[in-house]
């Protein structure tokens, strides 16, 4: 299965540090972020990689290269405009065939990939959203589920006391794109997957696992934390 990392945004919220990098490359423990990303995944099995850019896109191509000395393949779609993450996703049509996972370059998730695979399967629908059970979601989408986790209600921003979220890992058909308009700039998490509940069966897979959004220098620095105190698993040999 191939992964596709949407990593191509400006980092605002964590200026002035994303004015000369790109949010998944600032260092922690000295590593960039998405090398801790994609060591995880690695380890899980995942070899074949399509990164989408947009945003200082040269430094994140000239540390991961084709990805062979961290023992997997990358390959690069670069945005020459912001397209949201739904454009981005577009651009890496050519890519792929089938069943394949996307994930967000800016937040980590401890997830098992072959129950997620297997819960996909089993419910055969468009798409699979990996969410987690939050106290406090306001930051985040709140996903509502039935009893089957169909998802009946994906928005953006709540001001939900409680509630599953976006934890920004998905994995889709590849049947997917022929609902993404090309060229334009729009939003997987608020247009388009919002669109298609009516007509097509999207899916929550509830995980428990570490999750983290980089988003805010707080939980930049609490990530930091938790790789020092070993509160996050992640393999860092290739």
């Amino acid at each position: 299965m191939k992964a596709v990392i949407l990593a191509g945004g400006f980092g605002t919220r964590l200026r002035p540090i994303t004015l000369k990098t790109p949010k998944p490359m600032i260092r922690i423990r000295g590593k960039p972020f998405l090398e801790y990303l994609l060591n995880y995944l690695r380890s899980q099995g995942i070899r074949e990689y399509i990164l989408c850019l947009h945003y200082m896109y040269e430094k994140i191509m000239e540390y991961f290269g084709d990805g062979s000395q961290f023992g997997v393949n990358i390959s690069y779609v670069v945005e020459d405009r912001p397209m949201g993450t739904g454009g981005a996703l577009k651009k890496a049509e050519e890519f792929i065939q089938g069943t394949f996972l996307a994930l967000n370059g800016d937040t980590f998730l401890e997830f098992d990939l072959d129950e997620m695979v297997s819960f996909h399967r089993k419910h055969r629908g468009l798409g699979t959203i990996a969410i987690t059970f939050m106290r406090s979601p306001k930051r985040y989408g709140v996903v509502k589920v039935n009893p089957d986790w169909r998802i009946l209600q994906f928005s953006e921003k709540s001001e939900a006391e409680a509630g599953y979220i976006n934890a920004g890992v998905y994995i889709f058909e590849d049947r997917l794109f022929k609902f993404i308009p090309r060229g334009k700039e729009i939003s997987l998490e608020r247009e388009v997957i919002p669109s298609l509940l009516k007509n097509e069966e999207f899916y929550g897979f509830p995980v428990e696992g570490y999750f983290i959004d980089i988003g805010l220098l707080e939980d930049l620095y609490k990530f930091e934390r938790d790789l020092t105190r070993r509160v996050v698993n992640v393999s860092e040999d290739y």
